[in-house]
């Protein structure tokens, strides 16, 4: 970096299907001074999730896109390097959304402050933050684990999906995992405690699954959708709980797939086991947040709960690695490392 400049990634135009490099573009421009009420952020770490592959679109969904011309949005850590506001104070570290870029100005609006005493700040963007809270929301509320039951979740060792897992057998539940890869099911079995993991990748895997899940699937922690969901369908219970989170398998799609329709088969599986398919977005359950960051925080600390990150050096490979990560390219959750950590 240049010394006075400020990167910055913007979205050069929407993708058509999968994202390619001349859909980003980087510049410079000015450090941005704060004026009354705003302070200066140099971004630490940057956030890669699937989300950011919809917000590149132009249609509705539950956000505003990205405009074409602006900079790519994201969940960042940052440290505050000069501030003009009585709660904030140069050296502070915060959790913000301030996107792909090196530095930003902020008025405090969604800005929280980060306790690097609760472990790695980075861990804000992961565990800690919006996919932790993800997992634990979507799983306690929507899933509603009991002991004995049978939950599986896809996209296994990925940053939501590795939580939901571990959180599951913390509640008492058997959990059987899908992930891609024999590396990625090995640290799902081993590292994380899961009672198998599956490689989507490999032939059969609805025989494999039913083999895993003799007495059916109680919960089903959607991240995936396509094929990974047509194993799994067939093998709910009456009365399953399926919280849909994610669907990556869909999100560089340019039209319907092709094959047969089936939505019919998959509403008389609703109607028929009085199935639940709840969809929902992290800020559903906001006010959750301090028992999320209380019970996470605790099994963190006595070694109930793993946590894995893949990290980037640089803002300029942001791109490539979003591009990987909605291939299922990341270990991990994916994080972008732009600029260096006081706390190291």
């Amino acid at each position: 970096m240049t010394a006075g400049r400020n990167r910055q990634v913007l979205l050069a135009s929407r993708p058509q299907g999968e994202p390619t490099p001349e859909n980003f573009r980087l510049v410079e421009a000015e450090v941005p001074e704060p004026g009354p009420g705003q302070m200066v952020l140099r971004t630490i770490y940057l956030s890669l999730d699937p989300y950011m592959r919809g917000r590149m679109n132009a249609g509705p969904s539950y956000a505003p896109p990205v405009e074409v011309g602006a900079v790519m949005e994201g969940g960042t850590v940052c440290e505050v390097v000069a501030s003009n506001l009585p709660q904030y104070r140069q050296g502070d570290l915060v959790l913000a959304g301030t996107g792909w870029q090196e530095y930003a100005i902020s008025d405090g609006e969604g800005v929280r402050k980060i306790d690097p005493a609760h472990g790695p700040i980075s861990y804000a963007l992961g565990v800690l933050g919006m996919p932790g809270l993800t997992a634990y929301t979507g799983l306690l509320n929507i899933g509603l684990p009991k002991p004995g039951e049978t939950l599986v979740v896809a996209a296994a060792s990925g940053a939501v999906g590795s939580v939901v897992g571990q959180v599951a057998k913390i509640k008492g539940c058997r959990v059987i995992g899908i992930a891609g890869g024999e590396r990625k099911c090995r640290h799902v079995e081993e590292e994380l405690g899961f009672d198998a993991c599956l490689d989507h990748r490999q032939p059969d895997l609805h025989g494999r699954l039913s083999d895993a899940c003799p007495e059916g699937i109680d919960i089903y922690f959607e991240n995936v959708g396509g094929a990974v969901f047509e194993a799994v369908m067939p093998l709910l219970n009456d009365f399953a709980r399926v919280p849909v989170c994610g669907l990556i398998a869909y999100y560089n799609a340019s039209g319907l797939p092709e094959g047969p329709n089936r939505v019919p088969q998959v509403m008389q599986a609703i109607l028929v086991k009085r199935l639940t398919l709840r969809g929902f977005i992290v800020w559903d359950f906001a006010e959750q947040y301090p028992d999320f960051v209380s019970d996470m925080g605790g099994w963190l600390r006595e070694g109930r709960v793993r946590y894995r990150e893949d990290i980037t050096e640089g803002l300029e490979n942001a791109p490539r690695e979003l591009i990987g990560l909605l291939k299922g390219e990341n270990f991990g959750k994916k994080i972008i490392r732009v600029g260096s950590d006081p706390t190291q």
